[in-house]
């Protein structure tokens, strides 16, 4: 003798909330706690090693913004720090008392005027700003840019 079991939905026709109780409970995605990835977390238990394996999956990634543009600045005030080391190691020369500097062979691309200044300074420097330039002019130094090597070398 075979048996028929009725579906247990067609036992629920009329009950109104078809066994989930409360009319809120079964609504939506919140109900089984989101959509998707959701609570995958570093806490979350289920998806870790997904999450883990992942680098960019927390962070931000994108476009660059506008000041890391990658230039390796300097300022008068480091420069004027760093001196007595430049000509001690030979990276700079002392002619009397005016003090010789190629920042490009040192690495630097442009130069910046913050701090006070009163050396007297030869810079070749591919880069440097308005007040930088008339803070060492006026201290009796002179700036070249980019293709004015060889004034220097002379």
């Amino acid at each position: 003798m075979v048996f028929h079991k009725r579906k247990k939905n067609t036992r629920q026709r009329g009950s109104h909330t078809h066994g989930w109780g409360s009319k809120k409970k079964h609504r939506g995605s919140g109900n089984r706690g989101g959509k998707g990835m959701a609570g995958t977390g570093k806490k979350a238990d289920s998806k870790k090693p997904l999450v883990w394996n992942n680098k960019k999956y927390f962070g931000k990634y994108g476009f660059k913004p506008k000041t890391s543009r990658g230039l390796n600045v300097i300022t008068l005030k480091d420069l004027a720090q760093k001196i007595p080391f430049l000509v001690e190691e030979k990276l700079a020369v002392k002619e009397g008392d005016v003090f010789k500097i190629n920042l490009k062979e040192l690495g630097y691309d442009k130069l910046l005027s913050n701090g006070s200044f009163n050396l007297k300074l030869e810079v070749v420097v591919s880069k440097a700003s308005k007040s930088a330039i008339s803070k060492i002019e006026s201290a009796g130094g002179k700036v070249f840019l980019d293709s004015s090597e060889e004034t220097l070398e002379e």
